[in-house]
């Protein structure tokens, strides 16, 4: 079995920190629910799964920080699968390289401001970007989550910090569901052709109606991000606890799977892990 690099898990300790998180209620039986760590890993038991990557979860506010610290001291727990950081950080504020700052010593490994939620020009002011700039000093990427009618913005950021590795987060968050993705595989291509762009595939089966989470849906979206990327640009990700609106966690592991069956064995080991490490620089314990 190809071992998996999870480039896309959240974590969510309800009560245990400042902030609320808008989006637990994903199942409305259990409103507000805690997706702790040991969840994770029933979960992930018997994937394939052998190393993640903690993506923020939807930090808006500065006790996001409290949450890369909780983050940091799971991942060195013993036995912890979590090997990298993405951390919540705001490049629109004079404070952003203090955060940076803030992060030394922890298993960081890029950030993400969430862009879907905010003002289209936000990315476009010279204070967002120059402090973007900053990151290849410090070995960091960028995390880009946009919807699929922003993937122009994402164009416009890769072009103003071409020294800055981005990672686009779900494929562009394609509207599976309502079976017109509209203008998302011609701008795809687009954001495809700046080098300082990968892709994750992640997040898919959420995009789908409940009844269509399944391989033949998902499939050619799947295909195209890969066709536009190539397979030394894209990695893998779960989104859960996410993943759990429609389907599960193994079940997105046997799709992603299935699709990728007749690429080269050496393909498959770049989507599923080898990239991961190399684009997160990740200094595994799970190799």
């Amino acid at each position: 079995m190809i071992p998996i690099v999870d480039t896309h898990q959240h974590l969510c300790y309800t009560g245990r920190l400042a902030y609320a998180y808008p989006w637990t209620s994903i199942r409305p039986s259990q409103p507000g629910r805690t997706f702790a760590y040991d969840d994770y890993l029933r979960e992930a038991a018997g994937s394939g799964i052998g190393s993640t990557v903690f993506v923020e979860s939807t930090a808006m506010d500065p006790s996001g920080h409290d949450e890369t610290a909780f983050v940091d001291s799971l991942s060195s727990s013993p036995g912890s699968m979590i090997d990298g950081i993405v951390a919540a950080a705001w490049p629109e504020t004079d404070d952003f390289l203090a955060e940076l700052d803030g992060f030394e010593g922890k298993r960081v490994v890029g950030v993400r401001r969430i862009l879907h939620v905010e003002p289209d020009g936000l990315s476009r002011e010279p204070r967002f970007r120059e402090n973007l700039r900053r990151l290849p000093e410090r070995g960091l990427t960028f995390d880009l989550c946009l919807l699929a009618r922003q993937l122009p913005i994402g164009i416009e950021l890769a072009k103003a910090c071409p020294e800055v590795q981005f990672v686009l987060d779900h494929c562009g968050v394609p509207d599976i569901a309502s079976a017109n993705p509209g203008r998302w595989r011609e701008h795809l291509l687009r954001l495809a052709e700046m080098p300082n762009v990968n892709c994750k595939v992640s997040g898919l089966l959420a995009y789908c109606a409940p009844q269509d989470a399944v391989l033949d849906v998902v499939r050619p979206f799947i295909e195209h991000s890969i066709e536009a990327f190539g397979w030394d640009r894209v990695v893998w990700g779960s989104d859960w606890p996410i993943v759990e609106t429609t389907s599960t966690l193994r079940d997105w592991v046997s799709i992603t799977r299935q699709v990728v069956a007749g690429g080269s064995e050496a393909n498959q080991h770049k989507l599923f892990h080898l990239n991961a490490k190399r684009i997160y620089k990740l200094v595994g314990r799970n190799d």
